[in-house]
């Protein structure tokens, strides 16, 4: 927030701008995911994945102002543009890097649930089968 202040105080124009529905859809979403039933598991790689849409969200609009300052010569707000679109590809690549174990424990988790769904398809189809016998 700071270099978008700094850069508006450089160019002499006043910051403004208006509510991002597609940034406000993606943290409506995340907030969701907070609300499932969801295992332990499932639901920290679910909320990873949230975060990394808003990260590619940020980072798609970081990039594209960035080009702008560039097309216009504004060699030293591009530069300011680049130091925050990289620190936004860090916290990308942080992201990507975190769910090595969470998401392997996700899988166990949804193997577990199919697994148990398996078993208890066979047990109905079973039942079925013994109860047509039986009449």
């Amino acid at each position: 927030m700071s270099r978008l202040e700094q850069i508006f105080e450089q160019l002499e124009e006043k910051p403004s701008g208006k509510k991002c529905l597609g940034m406000e859809g993606l943290v409506k979403e995340g907030a969701e995911t907070l609300k499932e039933d969801f295992p332990e598991e499932i639901k920290d790689a679910a909320i990873i994945g949230a975060a990394q849409r808003v990260e590619h969200y940020e980072m798609a609009g970081y990039g594209t102002v960035r080009a702008f300052a560039e097309l216009l010569g504004e060699n030293e707000q591009v530069s300011l543009l680049q130091q925050t679109l990289e620190e936004e590809k860090e916290a990308d690549q942080k992201l990507t890097e975190l769910p090595g174990e969470i998401n392997a424990q996700a899988a166990e988790g949804q193997g577990q649930g199919q697994a148990h769904a398996a078993t208890g398809a066979r047990e109905n189809r079973s039942m079925a089968s013994k109860s047509k016998r039986v009449a």
